[in-house]
């Protein structure tokens, strides 16, 4: 790294990753550019994460900085920790099982060439322990497309969330915290959303799959997509987006609504009766989120089964 600023800064969440850690850790600093920091927020780990990350800032203090948090808060806390502390022109997060191509920062970086480029999207490559699989974007990616694009595709996951941006917007634009899981989703859209245009890298991301992540087990927090949609609404609403924008995003509210109800009745009886209790009674709360229903099908039948009472249309 140069004496001056770096040009980019790598956020990295870290939770019990010891096995996975170091490689993520040194795909950062394998990079065929030398400018790029990485600020690691150890988030109350009980293993050896921590001292894995301050063996890397003692060795190489200009390039790593560690910090430790007291309590285990979740990973927008911990991105927005090493968010506040980051002095690159650009940024980037990185899971810590996760590992970027050597060239990853250098491809996104030659993107940025005029200043209506917000975002740049890394290729994704979904890695298991005996195959890797491109991740699917139907979309051309020679060429940016209007943020506006960006961010209603990646409604629907046409458009994944892995991507270089510039600080500035993402100062403007920190990790939500409004649940502990999903919100970091709200984050991606808000930075799509307010950049003009949105390019596209063969910089590879590589996202390491875990069969029982949280995202995948049965439990309570696999029922929090509801309210991180819930909390876009509500910023979205606030900045006054324009009644095509909320309309979209309302009706794959409505649908994500619809899957979790789903999600739930099949598989209610895997959840402790206080857990039962409590994702039924945040279900029937985020029905009441919805002013008027959009126009998807959805039996009464459904809802009388599953919402354990009579909602009227």
């Amino acid at each position: 790294m140069s004496a001056s600023l770096p040009r980019v800064s790598v956020l990295m969440a870290v939770y019990n990753a010891e096995p996975y850690l170091r490689e993520a850790v040194d795909s950062v600093l394998g990079q065929t550019i030398g400018d790029v920091e990485l600020l690691a927020v150890d988030d109350a780990s009980t293993d050896q994460s921590l001292a894995i990350l301050r063996q890397y800032a003692n060795e190489q203090p200009s390039r790593v900085r560690v910090f430790a948090q007291r309590d285990n808060q979740g990973q927008a806390v911990a991105r927005n920790l090493a968010l506040r502390h980051a002095r690159g022109e650009f940024v980037c997060m990185l899971d810590a099982d996760d590992w970027l191509s050597p060239d990853a920062l250098e491809l996104a970086l030659r993107e940025f060439t005029s200043a209506d480029v917000g975002c740049c999207v890394f290729r994704l490559l979904k890695e298991w322990d005996d195959r890797t699989e491109p991740y699917p974007m139907p979309l051309p990616t020679d060429r940016p497309i209007t943020g506006q694009e960006a961010f209603r595709l990646s409604l629907s996951w046409q458009l994944h969330g892995l991507y270089l941006t510039r600080r500035k917007l993402h100062l403007r634009y920190p990790y939500d915290t409004s649940c502990r899981l999903y919100s970091d989703d709200n984050t991606s859209r808000l930075h799509y959303l307010h950049s003009p245009l949105v390019a596209f890298c063969q910089g590879e991301y590589h996202y390491r799959q875990h069969p029982l992540s949280s995202t995948t087990a049965i439990s309570p927090q696999r029922f929090l997509l509801c309210q991180a949609n819930l909390s876009l609404k509500r910023t979205l609403e606030s900045e006054a987006v324009s009644p095509h924008i909320l309309a979209q995003f309302e009706k794959i509210r409505w649908y994500n609504y619809k899957g979790q109800l789903r999600l739930y009745h099949l598989n209610r009886r895997r959840l402790a009766p206080e857990e039962r209790l409590c994702v039924h009674s945040m279900l029937r709360t985020m029905y009441g989120s919805f002013s008027r229903r959009p126009r998807v099908p959805f039996p009464l039948f459904e809802l009388r089964q599953w919402l354990g009472s009579v909602v009227r249309r």
